[in-house]
């Protein structure tokens, strides 16, 4: 009896429990819908159109992508087509063909947007939205991943986004933002990526960027910031620094020990390079032309043990650098182009070796037969307006050193007449004991920083493998459907080419990040244990100029006869093509230069040597051809297709067997 009351009331409980999830779900699809309706109903929004269940469900594009948690929206990313910027100056107004209409109402668009309480990626990339960027962003108090690149949003960032302490990833590239960097950003404490590049910024670097202790990419470039840049150094974790073409004109400042890219260029950094520079154990990149740097290049900046890249061009950098210098064992690029230097170039850097291009043009080196090089009286003449310089601001320096020492020798003087003999015992007695004290923490100072700086070493390993493709993500095992995803099912618009290793695609994981994918058909004779040792052998492998290899997938297809399994090889993309298409005269703007080849086949040798040498077991059949040297957006040049010979082979050795068999 008890019973029979108690299951009516328990089904109408559930009724209500299911109708009021329902009610939630809805509440949330209507946001999106009202979102795709403020943005005019893109392309890479079409599919809701013909789907009639939950968002949530919908499968993702490489244009869009849906995540939820329980009933909530917790991940939305969009990606649109209005790429191309228009020329000259944007002034706010709606542009036909690039921004929304004049329709659009960025005040209406955000308030719609904060009812996705809880968000913690959004991304809307390349779909016009243009106007101020409202306050009321701070109301999505769950980001932790925010990215507004490539569109149209202009005046000053809000100082309430440094409101959302739980973001981790800040990105507004390539918009027409024109005020001041927020100086409040220090209270997003969980900040690892700062990326502000291609806006209109202006007035000082903020300092409160310098107290962000947990980040790793900081990238200011092709802005208006002006005036002095702070020490730096207490970013411990910094690795990427981009500060090119801004108005900063101070001297170089104290910089995290961690930076692997370094790039000052096109800015107006004045004084001499820091010797504490030194300390820079994993730089690999630092470019810092055209500026007002003076004073010889210490030697330590060509034998950082990291350093790959080095360009001082377009300075004003003096005096004879010595004959004995050393340059590091990665070395491959160094432009000193357009300076003031004079002598004999070193060793190291008149390219007799051969294992690096060097640039030495207009300056006033001793070159015979170098027809690009200045009269040396010139550059002397600089030389000595520099020393005259230096040596009226050592006067002033030794001027103010003395009057500061006199001053601290009244001081004490006057201590030692009021001071008794008690006292003074004392005094000398606490001295004493101070100075064994000081003694001993720097002896035991000394000890530990030699330890750290094996570990530093050490984890130098780690580093640079992680840093080999920034932004993209580390060897993993892909799902068939993330691949056919990334390649809109493998659509002929993404493919790229085939050749005997196989049929190659161009696709785009869902944060955005570009990839490669190479498949290979393979026997079903090819055990899977064989296939796993291939691939954990090319995935430890780590060369700044090897392709990075992502992942792989797996797939058994039956369409073949006799059925077999297909081998994605998941790669880094590589924008600028392959080495051949730079070599051919159809397309001159592309051609390299004879100083740039050069580059290019020293890099990948390194990659070969290592292939080579530097692993075991070594990779020596590695298909090195024209199309399998590929070039970077910085045309860095990486080998692919390595160690993909060696599963080829075996795959032909395993279908010569089979037929054989097949025959008897």
């Amino acid at each position: 009896m008890v019973l029979s009351k108690i299951l009516p009331l328990l089904f109408f409980s559930w009724v209500l429990l299911l109708q009021s999830t329902h009610q939630l779900q809805n509440s949330q699809t209507q946001v999106l819908y009202q979102l795709r309706k403020h943005l005019e109903f893109p392309k890479a929004l079409e599919s809701w159109g013909n789907y009639y269940g939950d968002l949530c469900q919908i499968s993702a594009t490489a244009h869009m992508s849906i995540s939820c948690e329980g009933n909530s929206i917790t991940e939305l990313t969009v990606m649109g087509d209005k790429l191309l910027k228009p020329f000259g100056m944007f002034h706010g107004s709606s542009l036909p063909n690039h921004t929304l209409s004049e329709a659009f109402l960025i005040e209406s668009f955000a308030t719609t947007l904060t009812r996705l309480t809880s968000l913690k990626v959004l991304s809307l990339v390349s779909l016009g939205i243009y106007g101020e960027l409202p306050g009321k962003i701070h109301r999505l108090n769950s980001l932790e991943y925010l990215d507004l690149s490539s569109n149209y949003l202009f005046g000053s960032v809000p100082p309430d986004i440094s409101r959302l302490v739980k973001l981790q990833s800040l990105m507004l590239d390539g918009n027409y933002f024109n005020g001041s960097v927020p100086d409040t950003l220090d209270s997003l404490t969980n900040l690892t990526v700062l990326s502000l590049k291609n806006n209109r910024f202006k007035g000082p670097f903020p300092s409160s960027i310098c107290r962000i202790g947990r980040l790793t990419n900081l990238a200011l470039s092709h802005n208006e910031i002006s005036g002095k840049l702070p020490d730096l150094s207490k970013l411990e974790h910094l690795h990427m620094l981009d500060l090119r073409e801004n108005h900063l004109d101070s001297e170089l400042p104290a910089m995290p020990k961690r930076l692997v890219t370094v790039l000052l260029s096109k800015n107006s950094f004045s004084g001499e390079i820091p010797s504490r520079f030194g300390g820079l154990s994993q730089l690999q990149h630092l470019d810092m032309s055209f500026n007002h740097l003076t004073g010889t290049p210490s030697r330590f900046l060509f034998s950082l043990p990291s350093i790959s890249y080095l360009d001082l061009a377009s300075n004003k950098l003096s005096g004879k650098l010595p004959l004995n210098l050393t340059c590091g064992g990665k070395l491959g690029f160094v432009d000193l182009s357009n300076n003031r230097l004079i002598g004999t170039p070193p060793r190291c850097l008149a390219g007799a070796s051969g294992e690096r291009v060097v640039k030495l043009g207009g300056n006033c080196f001793s070159i015979n037969g170098n027809h690009d090089q200045h009269q040396e009286f010139l550059c002397e003449e600089a030389e000595t307006e520099r020393k005259q310089l230096q040596g009226r601001k050592i006067g002033t320096l030794i001027a103010v050193i003395s009057g500061a020492i006199l001053v601290l020798v009244l001081f004490a003087f006057g201590l030692l007449l009021l001071c008794t003999k008690r006292s003074c015992c004392f005094c000398c007695s606490r001295e004493k004991s101070v100075s064994q004290t000081r003694l001993k923490v720097v002896t035991d100072n000394s000890h530990t920083s030699l330890s750290s700086e094996v570990l530093a070493s050490a984890r130098l390993i780690s580093q640079t493998a992680k840093l080999g493709a920034q932004g993209v993500p580390s060897c993993r095992s892909f799902t068939f459907e993330e691949l056919k995803e990334a390649t809109d099912d493998f659509d002929s618009s993404r493919f790229l080419g085939e050749g005997s290793l196989g049929k190659l695609y161009r696709g785009t994981l869902e944060n955005g990040s570009s990839i490669a994918i190479r498949c290979l058909v393979l026997s079903r004779r090819f055990s899977s244990q064989s296939i796993r040792g291939h691939l954990d052998w090319m995935s430890k492998l780590s060369h700044p100029h090897l392709l990075s290899f992502l992942g792989h997938c797996t797939q058994t297809n039956g369409e073949h006869d006799p059925a077999a399994t297909i081998l994605y090889l998941v790669y880094e993309y590589m924008p600028n093509g392959s080495y051949r298409a730079h070599l051919s005269e159809s397309c001159s703007e592309k051609i390299l230069t004879w100083p740039d080849r050069l580059a290019i086949l020293i890099e990948i040798a390194k990659a070969v040597h290592f292939l080579h040498t530097g692993v075991m077991p070594g990779s020596f059949n590695n298909q090195l051809k024209t199309n399998n040297i590929l070039l970077d957006e910085h045309k860095i040049a990486k080998l692919s297709d390595y160690g993909v010979s060696t599963i080829i082979e075996e795959n032909e050795k395993l279908e010569t067997k089979s037929e054989i068999h097949k025959s008897k």
